[in-house]
C-alpha cells in the first residue's frame, strides 16, 4: 500500500499506452498537482513528453500534428465543455485521454460526437484523484470542509470522490465504519458506500480468502482530536510544516535572510529526495546531526581541521567550500532548512512553549500550568500565535474546571493584540467525543515524564517534548488488535462485522490530518502492517485554525482556493 506508487503506476500506464514518439500532457488545475508530486519533470522528458499544457489556459492556434495529446484531467463539468472545444478543433494529431476519476456516461456520449475527426485514440478512466504525499499518506488539499459544523456540499462531493478514487487504485472494497457521534464522518461514509453500490462493476474486485476480513474504510472526524494539530512539533517534516509550511511538497524559502537564489523554493519529496526520504520522521536533533556526519566526511576529503560544533560553523563551512554545496547540493538544501528552524526554536522560545503545551495536552495540574501560561503570554516574549496556542490548550482543557480563568487569559491575548475571538471558536469546534474522552481521562503511565534527548555532538540542538500521542494512535491499536469497534465505530450498511482485524487500513480524518498522525501510522506500518491515512487537507496549526473559524462562521468553502495550483511551475517540476 504505497499512494505515490499507485499514482506513478497509473500515469506510466497512459505514457506506455500512448506509444513512442513526442507528446505533450494536458492537464488541469488540479491534476497538474498529482503529475508533479509523483515524478520530476526531468523523468517526464526521459518518456518522451516534452510540452506541458494547461486544458484551461490561452494557447495558440498552432497545429501540431506531429504531438500526441496525453490528456489527463478531473471529469468535472468544466473540464468536459473545454475538452469538447478542443476535440471539434484538434490541435494536436492525435489524443489519448484519461480521466482521473469515474465519468458519468452522458459526458462520454457528449465527448464522442465532438470527436468528428476521430482524433481519440485511447479514452479511460484511472483512479488517480488524490495528491500522494507521504507513501503512506494522501490529501485532498481541502483547506476548510465545513460550513456552520456541517458539510459544505461541494467539500463532501470532492471527498467521496478522492476515497472512492483511493480505493480503487487499490483495488479494495472495504468495510466502512466512521466515528460514532459525528455525523461528518457518518455522512461521508455514507456517500462512499453509495457510490461503492452503484457501481458494483467497479468494485467487482476478487473477495479475501479463508474467510480473511476485507479491507477497512475508517472515517475519523478532525473534531474529535483538535489538540494534535495544536502542538508544536519536533519531527523533520512536521516541524518544517509548523514553521515553514509545506504547500504540495514545496517551502518558500524566499523570506529568509541570506538564502541563495537557488533556494527560494526547495522541493521536499521522499521520491526524489534520498536524504529527506531517509530523515522523514527523524527528530530535530537527529537530522542535525546527519547533516555533520556528511560534512565531516567531507572534511576529511578537503583535509580541512577546523571544528564544527553548531549549524552556523555548518553554514560557514558551505560558504567556505562551494564545491560542498555542488557535490551535496540536498544536503545543502537541508542544511538551509534545519538552520532556519533552529533560528525560529531560538527566537520563538519553542523548548519553553513545547514543553508547557505537552503538559497540558498530557495532564491537568490546573493551578501551576494557569500561572505558567498567564507569565508566558503577559511577559510578551513568545508570539502571539504562540500565546494563542497555549491558550486555546488551557480553554479546551479547563472549560469546565471550577477555577477555570479562560476570561483572564482572554484579556491578556486582548492587551497584546492577540486574536482572542478564535478561542470561543475553538469551544465551539470541539466535539462533545472529545470533551468526554480526551479531557476527562487523565493519562497516569509515564505522561509527567518528558521525552528529553540532546545530541551532545551538536551544540545548540535538542530534541524535546514528545510525550503527547494522537488519538489516533489508539484508535489504530484498537482496530489492528482485532478489538470490538461496533460501538465507537459503527459499520456503514448490512454487513456483517467481521471479528478478525483487516489485513489492511486505510483513515481518512474529516477536517484535516496531521503529519504526527502520518507518524503514527509509519510506525505500525514498520511492525509490518498496512495502514494509509488520508484527510481533506494536511494541517500544521495556522492552517487548523482557519479551518475551526471557518467550519464554525459559516464562511463558504472556496473551490479556486482549495484547488490552488502552481500556475508559474511547468507539470513535473516538483
Amino acid at each position: 500500500m504505497n499512494v505515490i506508487r499507485a499514482i506513478q503506476t497509473y500515469i506510466d500506464k497512459m505514457i506506455t499506452d500512448a506509444g513512442p514518439g513526442m507528446k505533450i500532457l494536458m492537464m488541469d488545475r488540479e491534476t497538474i498537482s498529482i503529475v508533479s508530486m509523483a515524478f520530476a519533470q526531468s523523468e517526464m522528458l526521459q518518456k518522451e513528453v516534452f510540452l506541458f499544457e494547461r486544458l484551461d489556459s490561452v494557447r495558440s492556434n498552432e497545429k501540431l500534428k506531429y504531438l500526441k495529446c496525453i490528456v489527463f484531467i478531473r471529469p468535472t463539468k468544466d473540464n468536459i465543455f473545454m475538452l469538447q472545444q478542443e476535440l471539434q478543433s484538434p490541435k494536436f494529431g492525435s489524443y489519448y485521454i484519461y480521466f482521473s476519476n469515474i465519468i458519468p456516461r452522458t459526458d462520454i456520449k457528449i465527448l464522442a460526437e465532438s470527436d468528428e475527426g476521430e482524433s481519440v485514440q485511447d479514452f479511460k478512466e484511472i483512479y488517480a484523484d488524490y495528491l500522494p504525499v507521504n507513501p503512506n499518506l494522501f490529501s485532498l488539499h481541502i483547506p476548510t470542509c465545513l460550513q456552520a459544523l456541517s458539510w459544505n456540499p461541494e467539500a463532501l462531493e470532492r471527498s467521496t470522490q478522492g476515497l472512492v478514487s483511493v480505493l480503487l487504485s487499490f483495488k479494495f472494497r472495504p468495510a466502512i465504519r466512521y466515528r460514532a457521534g459525528s455525523t461528518a464522518a457518518q455522512t461521508l461514509a455514507k456517500k462512499v458506500h453509495e457510490t461503492i453500490n452503484k457501481e458494483t462493476a467497479l468494485f467487482s474486485f476478487r473477495p479475501p480468502e479463508d474467510g480473511a476480513a476485507p479491507p477497512l474504510l475508517l472515517v475519523l472526524d478532525r473534531r474529535d482530536d483538535p489538540i494534535t494539530p495544536l502542538l508544536n512539533q519536533w519531527t523533520y517534516q512536521a516541524m518544517v510544516h509548523e514553521l515553514l509550511s509545506i504547500n504540495k511538497q514545496r517551502v518558500d524559502l524566499s523570506r529568509v535572510a541570506g538564502v541563495p537564489k537557488d533556494l527560494k523554493e526547495v522541493v521536499l519529496s521522499t521520491e526524489q529526495d534520498e536524504f529527506y526520504a531517509n530523515n522523514l520522521y527523524a527528530n530535530f536533533g537527529e537530522i542535525a546531526t546527519t547533516i555533520k556526519v556528511l560534512m565531516d566526511e567531507f572534511q576529511k576529503k578537503a583535509n580541512d581541521q577546523r571544528k564544527i560544533e553548531s549549524i552556523a560553523d555548518m553554514k560557514n563551512f558551505v560558504e567556505t567550500y562551494p564545491q560542498f554545496r555542488k557535490m551535496s547540493g540536498t544536503v545543502t538544501k537541508h542544511l538551509v532548512l534545519i538552520s532556519e528552524l533552529s533560528v525560529q526554536v531560538g527566537q520563538q522560545q519553542l523548548f519553553e512553549v513545547s514543553e508547557l503545551e505537552q503538559e497540558i495536552a498530557c495532564r491537568a495540574d490546573h493551578s501551576t500550568q494557569l500561572q505558567r501560561v498567564k507569565r508566558l503570554v503577559s511577559e510578551g516574549k513568545i508570539s502571539a500565535a504562540n500565546a494563542l496556542r497555549l491558550v486555546l490548550l488551557y480553554a479546551m482543557r479547563y472549560e469546565r474546571h471550577a477555577n477555570c480563568d479562560t476570561s483572564g487569559l482572554l484579556k491578556l491575548l486582548q492587551d497584546r493584540g492577540g486574536r482572542s475571538h478564535i478561542v470561543p471558536r475553538m469551544l465551539e469546534y470541539i466535539s462533545t467525543v472529545a470533551r468526554q474522552e480526551l479531557f476527562n481521562t487523565v493519562k497516569i503511565t509515564d505522561a509527567v515524564k518528558l521525552t528529553r534527548n540532546l545530541i551532545k555532538e551538536l551544540k545548540g540542538v535538542e530534541n524535546v517534548y514528545a510525550q503527547h500521542e494522537c488519538v489516533l494512535k489508539g484508535t489504530l491499536e484498537e482496530v489492528i488488535k482485532g478489538r470490538p469497534l461496533d460501538a465507537q465505530y459503527p459499520i456503514m450498511g448490512n454487513e456483517v462485522p467481521f471479528r478478525r482485524p483487516p489485513a489492511e487500513v486505510i483513515v481518512f480524518i474529516v477536517g484535516g490530518a496531521t503529519y504526527e498522525e502520518a507518524l503514527a501510522v509509519h510506525r505500525y506500518n514498520q511492525e509490518g502492517y498496512r495502514i494509509v491515512l488520508g484527510g481533506t487537507t494536511i494541517h500544521n496549526s495556522e492552517s487548523f485554525i482557519e479551518e475551526v473559524l471557518a467550519a464554525t462562521t459559516g464562511v463558504p468553502f472556496k473551490h479556486s482556493r482549495s484547488l490552488q495550483q502552481f500556475h508559474h511551475a511547468p507539470a513535473g517540476t516538483a
